[in-house]
């Protein structure tokens, strides 16, 4: 009996996993309208106060999203300060709810990322992670890496779905279809 060859394990494909580029780490919120003057209005010195006077501790080590729940008018001096007192203790820090501070780290790790590695090989996107990668991340290392691999796919090296491939590129064997079906001829109809 021949043994089991795994051809996938085998293949030339890379596999791309873009939840290793989230850290794990905790996302909180953190609405600054209780900071305001009856949830309505910034004040200065009310509002520096509060900040003052806030416990940062339990924000340690966690992703925190600045927002105002209110519909309030907030200088952007008002969440730079939040920003400045989180400096050193949050793992990140940015504006928005938790889906905005998500995405902006996919956004600031796929730009960070060395993209040559793909040169002019195959990669799967893999999919069905961990449900953290929003789909703004999937639609830019998609940008990103067709600007440098052959040809890329979406979700497992054995059943993957072909998004695009480089024009001119040769395709692989498995790829490969016949410019007509080999040894079918067109049945000759009366006229």
């Amino acid at each position: 009996m021949e043994p089991i060859t795994n051809r996938v394990a085998e293949s030339d494909i890379d596999v791309y996993s873009l939840d290793d580029l989230w850290d794990g780490g905790e996302v909180v919120e953190f609405d600054i309208a209780p900071f305001l003057v009856e949830g309505l209005i910034l004040r200065e010195k009310v509002f520096r106060e509060h900040v003052r006077a806030h416990d940062w501790a339990p924000y340690a080590g966690r992703h925190v999203a600045v927002y105002c729940s209110a519909d309030a008018i907030v200088p952007t001096w008002a969440y730079m300060l939040i920003a400045s007192k989180l400096h050193g203790i949050a793992r990140s820090v940015a504006f928005g709810r938790r889906a905005d501070l998500v995405r902006d780290h996919f956004v600031r790790a796929l730009e960070a990322e060395d993209w040559s590695r793909f040169r002019d090989r195959i990669v799967v996107i893999k999919g069905c992670g961990t449900g953290t990668v929003p789909v703004d991340a999937y639609m830019l290392a998609t940008q990103k890496l067709q600007g440098v691999a052959r040809k890329l796919m979406y979700g497992e090296p054995c059943s993957s779905v072909p998004l695009w491939r480089r024009p001119g590129a040769r395709p692989e064997a498995a790829d490969a279809r016949p410019a007509k079906p080999v040894g079918v001829t067109k049945p000759a109809l009366p006229k």
